[in-house]
């Protein structure tokens, strides 16, 4: 049976990024706010401190700060026409667990999302005609533009404690930045990582070939730095224990040592750890939402927690998850194209070559999460021609090492044995000198990518996985085919001593090897209730009160990592409340 808990004004699920920054902010106007997190709290002097965490067994292989598999994960396919099966363990995609969520493992890249995106389709057909986008492609505008995000893009990286070097500050080109980003206010708060040898490599060629390189934008400290809300980071030290770890120097920004910490000490703020929510509740007439039901992971206890005002910060596809089991919304179906929730997942792909010289030593083990240099212009140039490739969308190419560790980096030539003698020998003789160069594009969503709930497979509390049915179609292989003949380019430029060529491939997506945790939409955003699940303040359509926040509502991927535009999102939505809703909790746009 179920015990009924005392109202509050908000309730939160899911304390990353986006919960975190929403209990901090609203906590200070003085609403009580419940945060709801299924994971515990680690800190870096209890958890992630030397020597512990430098240890690639356990975090990497054996993913102790991803989601547990074997309590809840989801099954998957390729088509509609499959059987879908569950990930038994996580592999193209690692989501976090604890305070913190996938912050506390991420690289750090933090970019900033323009209008190319937010105004993808109109911008396209403008640009292309409508015919050029295919017909099965769902792409749509999210009704909110770059110049309404600058601002909270800027609070978000002083936040976070972000490292780069602006490439626009107030429609003036910058040298050694980005020439294709949006126009900024203000220069990065840190300046950018130190430049490792392979990327300084990758810097000359890109030059060379008439390209723009600069540092890629990283929440990794280049220096010890105390942001505008007093949290204090230290100075990344290179480790190489970045990605899938927490970070050892207090470096790598995070919710769980900016934002949420000022949160809990508000008296008007409670974390709950170990609390799973199983249910968002609502009212009889299925118009708002009344709080919802959760599990405590220790005791077994069910609880309802009613609140004025819920807001759902989990991962991704956790969100989903959780609005078709609540059935707020109408779920997506493929055949006949109706229903949101559930509709544009979309995803990452690339190509990458691999480089071997015989006269550089990399030193691969001195690394962080934003040791990369990169190139934009095949993504955000929109001069770019796209209608000789043919594709919608675009790629980054960069190089530079990060995370590479002795288990998992054994980098040999093409043609080594995998095991045995031969192999050992390849391995010592090529570990220092091997470097790779890789392009990253967003998969656009198509009318078959897809969540919807699983008729077979159910989770520890009895609730149907989610199934994701998702694959690759022609617009990704285009992107990739045109990726690596400008990667093969750079690669015969630099005359390494052996090679591997980037190849375009048609293909289906695998669940099993690692390829990004960049999973988006669902819950998508746009400019009306006929399109989308939410409007442009991460309000559901369906029940005011409700607000979805995160890569969930992305309409779809891009050649960006997502978390700057959740960050600057997550602080959109926070001032639209503070500032509108709580004045009147109503629909912000009718």
């Amino acid at each position: 049976m179920s015990t009924k808990l005392k109202e509050v004004d908000v309730v939160i699920v899911g304390m990353g990024w986006t919960g975190g920054i929403l209990a901090k902010e609203l906590s200070e106007t003085g609403l009580s706010v419940v945060g709801l997190e299924r994971g515990d709290f680690k800190t870096t002097a209890d958890d992630y401190s030397l020597p512990n965490i430098r240890d690639e067994l356990r975090y990497t292989i054996r993913q102790e700060l991803m989601q547990n598999a074997s309590r809840d994960t989801l099954s998957a396919r390729n088509n509609p026409t499959q059987e879908a099966l569950p990930m038994r363990r996580l592999g193209s995609f690692l989501p976090g667990e604890g305070v913190g969520g996938s912050a506390i493992h991420w690289s750090g890249g933090t970019w900033r999302w323009t209008d190319m995106d937010f105004k993808i389709r109109s911008m396209y057909e403008d640009k292309y005609g409508k015919k050029y986008i295919p017909e099965e492609m769902t792409i749509q505008d999210w009704g909110i533009t770059y110049a309404e995000l600058e601002p909270y893009y800027d609070k978000f990286e002083k936040v976070a404690g972000v490292s780069g070097k602006a490439g626009n500050i107030n429609g003036q080109t910058q040298v050694g930045g980005n020439p294709f980003e949006g126009s900024r206010k203000n220069e990065y708060p840190l300046p950018p990582l130190k430049t490792i040898l392979s990327a300084k490599i990758f810097q000359d060629v890109a030059k060379n070939q008439g390209y723009h390189p600069f540092p890629r934008p990283s929440a990794n400290a280049s220096e010890a730095y105390t942001n505008p809300d007093g949290a204090h980071f230290g100075a990344c030290q290179y480790c190489g224990y970045c990605q899938r770890f927490g970070c050892e120097s207090n470096a790598k920004g995070g919710p769980q040592m900016t934002v949420i910490p000022i949160a809990m000490k508000k008296p008007n703020f409670e974390l709950r750890l170990n609390t799973w929510v199983t249910k968002i509740n609502k009212d009889s007439n299925g118009k708002k939402v009344t709080g919802v039901t959760y599990t405590n992971l220790k005791t077994g206890e069910e609880f309802i927690q009613p609140a004025a005002l819920v807001l759902m910060c989990a991962f991704a596809f956790n969100n989903v998850h959780l609005m078709l089991l609540s059935n707020i919304g109408t779920p997506y179906d493929p055949v006949s194209g109706k229903g949101l929730v559930g509709k544009n997942y979309a995803y990452d792909t690339g190509v990458g070559a691999e480089l071997f010289f015989e006269d550089k030593h990399f030193n691969p083990f001195i690394n962080a999460g934003g040791t990369n240099t990169v190139i934009d212009d095949f993504h955000a140039n929109w001069n770019f021609d796209r209608s000789g490739p043919g594709f919608v969308g675009g790629y980054i190419v960069s190089a530079g090492h990060n995370t590479n560790l002795p288990i998992g980096y054994r980098p040999v030539p093409k043609g080594t044995p995998m095991w045995g003698s031969k192999w050992k020998e390849e391995t010592a003789k090529w570990y220092q000198t091997a470097m790779s160069i890789s392009t990253r594009s967003g998969v656009l969503p198509h009318r078959h990518n897809f969540y919807d709930l699983d008729p077979t497979y159910k989770n520890a509390f009895g609730q149907p996985l989610m199934r994701l049915t998702f694959d690759y179609h022609e617009n990704e292989l285009k992107m990739d085919t045109h990726g690596a003949g400008i990667v093969n380019q750079m690669v015969k430029a630099l005359n390494p001593t052996k090679f591997s060529n980037a190849v375009a491939t048609k293909r289906s997506w695998n669940t099993v090897p690692y390829q990004s945790t960049h999973s988006t939409g669902g819950t998508i955003m746009g400019t009306s209730p006929a399109n989308s699940v939410v409007n442009k303040y991460q309000q559901s359509w369906d029940c005011p009160n409700l607000f979805i926040l995160g890569a969930s509502v992305f309409a779809h991927n891009s050649a960006y990592q997502p978390t700057g535009l959740v960050g600057a999102l997550a602080y959109w939505t926070a001032d639209a409340i503070k500032n509108k809703y709580l004045q009147n909790p109503n629909k912000l746009i009718s």
